[in-house]
């Protein structure tokens, strides 16, 4: 609308279930800020600073959402879940501690997803400001040719 960038920082532990978040309109105002992202024109940057798991990791202007460019601090963790629920998940509740230590050392760091494209690049946080502004100095003209249409269905 106004042509204005979207920065974004992620520090998102998921979508947690139950009853209290259903009521509260969770999986509604998800679908929403799922909805702006996708279909935003604009460069979009996302820097992710700590946790990014699961659907909620997905909705922050992710890759999936053709996200411009994404960077990751070296203290990020990008994954389905966090470390102790897929450990107590995979092992059945054996050797809970252990293998979480073991998890957190394999995977429970931004390389696995900078490896499969998720991640454009692992950056220390002196240097955020810096390539943020290069890259929207990149992408300041940037034009996104899309089929014409009057109007998109926002989820309600």
């Amino acid at each position: 609308c106004f042509n204005i960038p979207l920065l974004t920082f992620v520090d998102v532990p998921g979508f947690l279930p139950g009853r209290a978040q259903e009521h509260g309109g969770i999986i509604r105002h998800g679908a929403k800020l799922l909805f702006a992202y996708a279909e935003a024109t604009v460069p979009k940057v996302t820097v992710i600073t700590r946790k990014a798991y699961g659907g909620a990791y997905d909705v922050m202007s992710s890759k999936h959402l053709r996200a411009d460019v994404n960077y990751a601090w070296p203290s990020a963790e990008v994954a389905v879940m966090g470390a102790k629920g897929a450990v107590e998940i995979i092992f059945r509740g054996k050797n809970v501690e252990e293998e979480t230590l073991r998890y957190e050392a394999k995977f429970a760091n931004p390389l696995v997803a900078a490896q499969r494209g998720f991640v454009d690049a692992v950056i220390s946080p002196s240097e955020t400001r810096t390539r943020i502004c290069e890259d929207l100095e990149l992408l300041r003209d940037k034009q996104v040719q899309r089929p014409w249409k009057k109007h998109s269905n926002i989820p309600l």
